[in-house]
C-alpha cells in the first residue's frame, strides 16, 4: 500500500510538497495539470515538469487525478473520437513518463455535489455536507454560485468557472442522455483507449458518482456494487478498474463498502478513504477519519482492502477544516495528515494481527 496525499500544484494549493513530505508514511502525491481543460492534450514536457517538481521534493508522483473527460465523449456527439484521440495522446505521454494510474469520472456536468462547503460541527471544525432538501429548493446555477462564494478563493475541482459558465448549455446537451446511453458511451470510450492503456500498463480507475443518486435529473451510472460489476464485465480487462471511494459510495448507507471491496479483488488500483456521518436520509456531513467520529467503520474498510491483498495507491480523502486553517474546502493539510496517520495505524495493526 502506498500512502499519498492529493496535491493540486504550487499555483493552486495552499499545501506545499515540503509539508506533505513531513507526514510520516506519506511517500507520494496524486496530482494533475490543474489548468488544463477537458479535451486538451497534455504534452510530455508539461507532464515531465510536473513530475520533476514532485520528485525534487523527495516524493513520487503516484498517479493522476484527474485527466478530465470532454463532455462530447460522455454525451456521444459526432466529434467524440477527436477528443478520445486527444485523450489517447495524453495517456501515451503519461506512460512514457512512467505514470501508470489515472483516476477519472464519468459524471455529467458536476464532478460532485454538496449543499454546503463549511457546515459547522460541534467540535468547531467545518466540513463539506449534503442535504437533499436544500438541493431540491435551488437550481444548478444557484448551487454553483453558492459554492463558489464559499470556496475560500480557491477554484474547486469539477467546478471550474470556465466550464460552468456554460451551465445552461450543458444541461441542454445532456437532455437526451439517460443511464443506458451514458453507460454505452463509457464502454465505447474504454474500448477505444484500451490498446494504449495496455501498451503502457496504465490502470484507469473510475471514481464513483458523488452522491450515489441522480442530481437535477442527470443520470448516474457508478453508484454501487451492481453497477460497478456491470462495468467490470462490460470491459473485462485489468486496465479497467475502480477508485474505491468510501465517501462517494458511502453517501448511500445501503452500500456495504467492505462487501463492495471484496467483490472487486484485482480491480482496485486506487482508494480514497474517508468517513461520513449520516444525519437522516440523504443528509450527511463529512467527518474525521476516526470511525467513532462518523458512521463508517474504518477498521472494517481497511481490513477488507487487506483481505484482497490491496497493494495500490491510497489517500485520505476530504478532511475537516481545523485549527484555523484557510485552504480549499476539504483539502487542508492538518486533518488529512491526521487521517493518513490513522489509516496507516490501522493498516499496521491489521498486518501484525495477521502475523500472529
Amino acid at each position: 500500500m502506498k500512502m499519498t496525499l492529493r496535491w493540486y500544484g504550487s499555483k493552486y494549493d495552499s499545501v506545499t510538497l515540503e509539508q506533505i513530505r513531513q507526514i510520516p508514511g506519506v511517500s507520494g502525491v496524486i496530482t494533475t495539470l490543474y489548468g488544463k481543460l477537458p479535451g486538451e492534450v497534455w504534452t510530455r514536457d508539461e507532464i515531465k515538469a510536473l513530475k520533476d517538481e514532485v520528485e525534487s521534493a523527495g516524493l513520487k508522483l503516484e498517479g493522476i487525478e484527474s485527466v478530465n473527460i470532454h463532455d462530447s465523449i460522455k454525451i456521444g456527439t459526432p466529434d467524440r473520437d477527436k477528443y478520445i484521440d486527444n485523450y489517447i495522446e495524453t495517456l501515451k505521454n503519461l506512460g512514457e513518463e512512467d505514470i501508470h494510474l489515472v483516476c477519472y469520472n464519468f459524471m455529467p456536468v458536476f464532478d460532485w455535489t454538496r449543499s454546503e462547503l463549511a457546515r459547522l460541527r460541534s467540535d468547531g471544525s467545518t466540513v463539506l455536507a449534503y442535504n437533499q432538501d436544500v438541493i431540491d429548493k435551488i437550481n444548478p446555477q444557484e448551487m454553483f454560485d453558492s459554492l463558489n462564494a464559499n470556496s475560500n478563493g480557491f477554484v474547486m475541482p469539477g467546478w471550474e468557472p470556465e466550464r460552468l459558465a456554460k451551465l445552461k448549455d450543458l444541461f441542454i446537451a445532456y437532455k437526451d442522455v439517460d443511464d443506458e446511453k451514458l453507460f454505452d458511451n463509457l464502454v465505447y470510450f474504454l474500448k477505444k483507449i484500451q490498446p494504449v492503456c495496455e501498451k503502457y500498463n496504465i490502470r484507469m480507475a473510475i471514481h464513483p458518482d458523488d452522491p450515489a443518486w441522480p442530481i437535477f435529473n442527470l443520470p448516474r451510472i457508478v453508484t454501487g456494487q451492481e453497477r460497478l460489476q456491470k462495468l467490470m464485465k462490460a470491459v473485462d480487462a485489468p486496465f479497467n478498474g475502480v477508485t474505491l471511494c468510501t465517501g462517494s459510495l458511502g453517501s448511500n448507507p445501503k452500500n456495504n463498502i467492505p462487501e463492495i471491496i471484496r467483490s472487486l479483488k484485482g480491480r482496485i488500483p486506487f482508494a480514497h478513504v474517508r468517513n461520513l456521518k449520516y444525519n437522516s436520509d440523504r443528509d450527511f456531513e463529512e467527518a474525521a477519519h476516526l470511525s467513532s467520529d462518523g458512521s463508517m467503520d474504518m477498521f472494517e474498510i481497511m481490513k477488507a482492502l487487506h483481505d484482497i491483498d490491496f497493494d495500490g495507491v491510497i489517500r485520505p480523502d476530504h478532511g475537516r477544516m481545523i485549527w484555523g486553517e484557510q485552504a480549499m474546502p476539504g483539502y487542508g493539510l492538518y486533518d488529512r495528515a491526521l487521517g493518513a496517520e490513522y489509516l496507516l495505524g490501522l493498516w499496521e495493526a491489521i498486518n501484525k494481527s495477521k502475523e500472529v
